[in-house]
């Protein structure tokens, strides 16, 4: 933790700071779990009825609206993928607001419908929600989404970190950080010709997570979306929670070339930018091209692809990039905040 005994924007960005955050201050007071086996969402077994798949998540993100999407959207996709890469098919949504005063009713409408219709595409209702309205804070009056969610695990699912095995393959579903990288390309007030196509990937995951379940079954080993920290903090977290090295090949991510050129016009590594709209999967071996196929089939996912392999167990598990030009770098895990919040 920090000298300072203080909370950090740093503490919020889904890196070592975030961990430390959770592990020594939040999960020994409320007596949860070991934070290493923590997943996206939690299994809960409820006698006579069966298990239940629940998670909570909360937003904030500036710009509120973003090329792509923007604040309800990114609430609703985020539950739903939340529950989506622990096995679930998710079912019902709670929305609750909390907006500063002075907040603009008109812009509240749009955030509104955008959830709403991003909760009706994805077959998920919203059942239930709260509204708080508190004193303004800044110049302009702001917005927090809270939404919980649950879903019901797949027959099929047998996902953990547990299950990753030296030789599975993992899958990442398409380009990394066009949604982190499209935030800040409007939140710099960039108008240079290449941002014109860069928007964000939020969206829904679920049909691609079903679909590998059902087509797979326990072959899928485990599932993230790769959201703060991106994807150098999800492998970074999976080798810690499972002891075992992980190598993956820089000329097999997919990248988008106007993401990857803001990135380097801002000074940011594209592996630690957020996605939300992206999956990264651990799949057995002897079904990595088949499901990478299946993936393709479905739009958001036409650029899927094998991009490593899970390694032995080791006393000190790394992430290791082998670069296109042959060498090796270290994936470390993000210490606090690379960007600013866009999740």
């Amino acid at each position: 933790m920090n000298q300072s005994g203080k909370i950090l924007l740093a503490h919020g960005g889904g890196g070592q700071l975030t961990n430390e955050l959770i592990s020594q201050v939040i999960l020994p007071a409320i007596g949860g779990q070991d934070a290493s086996s923590l997943e996206d969402a939690a299994t809960i077994e409820i006698p006579d009825v069966g298990k239940i798949i629940f998670t909570t998540d909360s937003y904030t993100v500036e710009p509120i609206e973003f090329p792509g999407g923007d604040i309800g959207k990114l609430s609703v996709c985020g539950t739903i993928n939340d529950l989506a890469v622990c096995g679930a098919r998710p079912i019902v949504i709670s929305l609750a607001l909390v907006l500063e005063e002075g907040f603009e009713i008109g812009l509240l409408k749009r955030i509104l419908t955008s959830a709403g219709k991003s909760s009706k595409k994805a077959g998920v209702s919203i059942v239930t929600g709260d509204t708080k309205v508190i004193e303004r804070h800044g110049d302009t009056a702001g917005i927090t989404v809270n939404t919980a969610g649950i879903g019901l695990p797949l027959r099929q699912a047998r996902v953990g970190f547990d299950r990753n095995e030296t030789g599975d393959a993992i899958i990442i579903s398409g380009p990394i950080g066009q949604h982190g990288m499209a935030v800040m390309a409007q939140r710099e007030g960039l108008k240079i010709d290449i941002t014109g196509s860069l928007i964000s990937d939020c969206a829904a995951i679920h049909n691609l997570t079903m679909k590998l379940i059902e087509s797979f079954g326990a072959k899928v080993k485990w599932m993230r979306d790769p959201t703060r920290g991106g994807l150098s903090a999800t492998l970074a977290e999976l080798a810690a929670a499972t002891g075992r090295s992980i190598e993956i090949r820089e000329s097999e991510i997919p990248i988008d070339p106007t993401a990857l050129a803001v990135a380097e016009m801002l000074g940011f590594d594209l592996l630690s930018v957020a996605n939300e709209g992206k999956v990264v999967a651990v799949v057995s071996a002897d079904v990595a091209d088949e499901a990478v196929k299946l993936l393709r089939k479905d739009s958001l996912a036409s650029k899927a692809n094998v991009i490593g392999e899970i390694g032995k167990v080791d006393d000190f598990p790394l992430v290791e990039l082998l670069t296109r030009s042959g060498g090796k770098r270290i994936i470390q895990m993000p210490y606090g905040q690379d960007l600013p919040r866009i999740c």
